[in-house]
């Protein structure tokens, strides 16, 4: 498994929107491999800035090659991204 946190460029809100259906039907035809996903939001909580998502891939490379995928990656959203490995111990 894997956390991946990715930080939108400064003033991309514009693009996030745009590519946001799409993401989001490219995030549901992976489903087996979403753990779970979301925006990461400004400090008011009136936008977004990024995207938090724990995915469970055997390997980097298969991650690296659905990251690749994503709309949004597409679109050149993200200023950077950061991949962790992940153990779930709880709940």
């Amino acid at each position: 498994m894997f956390v991946v946190h990715c930080q939108d460029k400064p003033g991309a809100q514009q693009l996030r929107i745009d590519n946001r259906a799409n993401h989001l039907e490219y995030l549901k035809s992976h489903l087996d491999k979403v753990v779970m996903a979301g925006p990461v939001q400004t400090e008011d909580r009136t936008g977004m800035v990024g995207s938090v998502l724990v995915l469970d891939f055997p390997t980097r490379e298969e991650l690296d090659a659905f990251l690749a995928g994503d709309p949004y990656a597409r679109a050149g959203l993200f200023a950077a991204v950061t991949v962790l490995p992940y153990k779930k111990v709880l709940p």
